[in-house]
């Protein structure tokens, strides 16, 4: 074949002679440590590329983080991340750090310090920033243009894979990471119209190596360690392409033809021996919602990158003893206005460039679309835990405070409940859990009871302590004490099922000495394991008359069967408009409910909660599936799932405003009508039999085994 016998690089002089050598400047932009400027980018940023080698040396390229300030500054030399790929980094690691909507890049080299579970801790030796060329190539924040079509391949090697062909075909954007012969490592941007690679044929790929600011590093690494890994994405996308394999250079004329744009071909190209590739989902990429409304930064939220550049090249230009520039330059970037006439002069610099190389339509302006673009904001809210309470020996409660500067109030209804998510072992776990304090305080109670097996409520009790930040999505759910319910409130529980009421009687005890009677009955293994025993007994004390609670202990009493429901709730003699809220295992709930309908109780003031244990369903299928949504029959868009994905990921990775809340198929908020194909989702979940019989599945935890089409109109 052609490319198997193209003329390849092999001498530094060489490559010098096709790319030329870096100006002075271009090579002292490079800080030896985090500076102000630096660690507010890293606050944030939500990802970023990192490239390593594992303890057997395999290079790999990976996107990590999920939302802003992922990456923790301990020193201006010192930073750890969540990692949760295979493989332990070990030796030189490179990474760069992407800001959605900004087009200069910060890149940050140095080397594996240590390794805590599931967090890299890395030691800086240098940051600089990149300039814009890959993201404005790439048109990486723009509205995603129709990929081109998949190359047909011939052969089983590793390109041949399920989805390969077509991601590479609509990826105009990748991370290359490589590696020098004496310990360094270099992870830069690639960005090229439409796609970024192209494929020869099963196990080689052509990269384009058009012209830039001629520092060259991964080139001048191939020469000396041909291994290297890439990452590639593709806009409005939650997936990623994982390659890996060998690299060398080639200038043949031939195949730089074949990436010539408007007859400009690229000086020099990238020959890639594929040894591994696979389309895989990723959480960085999918909770990052880089392609989402409003994902863009504010303006003023990080410094200019570009005036960032200028003030580490003055800050190693005076240490350099350079005198007058040094000055100069330190002058100028003090100048009212100077970062944003810099802005101007770079923004032209880019469009030239660019049209030269062959390019059309370059408008940095509207590439880099500026901060302050109007959209829907992330739900998701950063929290503090400001107290770890002990309640029984397997229930804790969470007192939880906004992590931000200026607090503000937790509103729900009593009884509904929030979703925490965390990272444990890289990976974030989401689970529900009902608030347990009243509405309206600048602080939230949630209650956790440790479930033998379950990776959460685990965490939360051997891992959590006091200051640890998670984040918070709600409130959710249609069960709650409405303002508008009778002045009798009857309330069974078992075990944890007891959070929500404790939520209600708080609130309704604090709204007056006139709102009607609160009667609980609470079922519970033990006395030790009585949930809120101490603070029971105490509100029971503190408003005689109001407040009734009857403990039924099981180890004592037995299981509360029927006739022990009936006999409490008529011995109550509650009011005719009475409400009555029932939360705990399936069973107490069907019991408590059959017993109401006998003695005639309206359904409408009958209210019961049931929790799932999360999406936890594995990977349906190993292809990506193409899904497509519609509203009320009208097209709203059409993405693809990659392995592993939600189709409520997908939809909003890709920026599709699809209902949701709770995300873990508790609260019902997306519903959706399956219009088409084939979707597997975990059970027990919040759908009731007639949804099901009607074809309406949840986003959030389904999964599709082939192409669908879903309708997000009310159903």
């Amino acid at each position: 074949m052609q490319h198997a016998h193209s003329h390849r690089l092999t001498t530094v002089d060489e490559v010098e002679t096709a790319v030329g050598r870096p100006a002075p400047m271009v090579m002292r932009k490079q800080i030896g440590a985090l500076d102000e400027g630096c660690r507010t980018v890293l606050a944030r940023c939500p990802i970023a590329a990192f490239g390593y080698r594992d303890a057997d040396g395999t290079s790999r390229t990976v996107f990590v983080g999920g939302a802003a300030g992922f990456t923790h500054v301990h020193s201006p030399t010192r930073i750890s991340f969540p990692l949760p790929e295979p493989g332990a980094p070990r030796g030189p690691v490179s990474l760069f750090f992407l800001l959605p909507g900004v087009g200069e890049i910060l890149r940050v080299n140095g080397s594996v310090a240590a390794r805590k579970g599931a967090e890299t801790v890395v030691e800086v030796a240098e940051a600089y920033v990149h300039c814009a060329q890959a993201v404005l190539r790439s048109r990486l924040w723009q509205p995603p243009a129709p990929a081109g079509p998949a190359a047909g391949i011939r052969g089983d090697g590793p390109l041949a894979g399920p989805g390969v062909a077509a991601f590479l075909a609509a990826a105009p954007f990748l991370a290359l990471s490589t590696w020098d012969a004496s310990g360094g490592s270099d992870t830069s941007p690639r960005g090229d119209r439409r796609a970024a690679a192209r494929i020869l044929d099963s196990r080689t790929l052509l990269i384009p190596d058009r012209k830039g600011n001629k520092r060259a590093d991964t080139l001048r690494n191939l020469l000396q360690d041909d291994r290297l890994s890439f990452a590639a994405l593709v806009p409005g996308r939650g997936g990623v392409l994982h390659v890996r394999g060998r690299g060398s250079i080639t200038d043949d004329p031939a195949l730089l033809e074949t990436m010539a744009l408007r007859g400009v071909p690229p000086h020099l190209g990238l020959l890639v021996d594929v040894e591994h590739a696979e389309v895989t989902g990723s959480d960085a990429v999918a909770r990052s919602r880089l392609w989402s409304p409003g994902a863009h930064l504010e303006s003023g939220a990080v410094p200019d990158l570009m005036a960032l550049a200028g003030r580490h090249l003055a800050a190693n230009a005076a240490e350099g003893g350079g005198g007058s520039p040094a000055f100069l330059l330190k002058a100028l970037g003090a100048l009212p206005g100077m970062p944003r006439l810099l802005r101007l002069v770079m923004n032209r610099a880019y469009r030239s460039g660019l049209r030269k190389e062959g390019y059309e339509d370059v408008e940095p302006g509207a590439d880099l679309r500026p901060a302050g673009v109007e959209g829907t904001r992330s739900p998701l809210r950063d929290v503090r835990v400001a107290e770890v309470r002990r309640e029984t020996p397997s229930a804790v409660t969470l007192v939880l405070e906004d992590a931000g500067e200026k607090p503000g109030p937790f509103d729900f209804r009593p009884g509904q409940f929030f979703t925490l998510m965390a990272d444990i072992d890289g990976r974030p776990v989401r689970r529900a859990y009902s608030a347990s304090s009243a509405p309206g305080s600048s602080r939230l109670e949630v209650t956790v009871k440790h479930i033998e097996g379950g990776r959460f409520s685990t965490h939360v009790h051997r891992g959590l302590r006091a200051g640890d930040r998670i984040a918070l999505r709600g409130p959710s759910g249609s069960f709650h004490a409405g303002p508008r319910v009778g002045d009798d409130v009857v309330l069974v529980a078992a075990g944890s099922g007891v959070t929500p009421m404790m939520s209600m009687i708080r609130t309704r005890l604090a709204t007056g000495p006139d709102r009607g009677r609160i009667a609980l009955l609470y079922s519970s293994r033990s006395e030790e394991e009585v949930i809120f025993a101490d603070a029971l007994a105490r509100l029971e004390k503190e408003h005689p008359g109001r407040l009734s609670v009857t403990h039924v202990l099981t180890r004592r009493d037995g299981r509360l069967d029927a006739d022990g429901v009936r006999r409490w709730v008529t011995g109550l003699s509650p009011a005719r408009d009475a409400h009555y809220y029932v939360c705990g295992p399936e069973p107490l709930t069907d019991t408590v409910r059959d017993v109401l309908g006998r003695l005639r109780v309206p359904d409408e003031r009958v209210h019961h909660e049931r929790y799932t244990r999360g999406a936890d369903t594995g990977t349906a299928v190993t292809e990506p599936q193409e899904m497509t949504v519609e509203e009320d029959g009208r097209p709203v868009g059409t993405v693809v799932v990659e392995p592993g994905q939600t189709l409520l990921d997908a939809g909003l990775a890709a920026g599709i405003a699809m209902p949701h809340s709770c995300t873990v198929g508790n609260c019902g908020d997306c519903v959706v009508r399956l219009r088409g194909g084939e979707v597997t989702q975990n059970e027990p979940n919040c759908l009731t039999p007639r949804q099901k019989a009607d074809g309406c599945v949840l986003t959030c935890v389904g999964r599709p085994l082939s192409g669908v089409t879903l309708d997000i109109a009310d159903p």
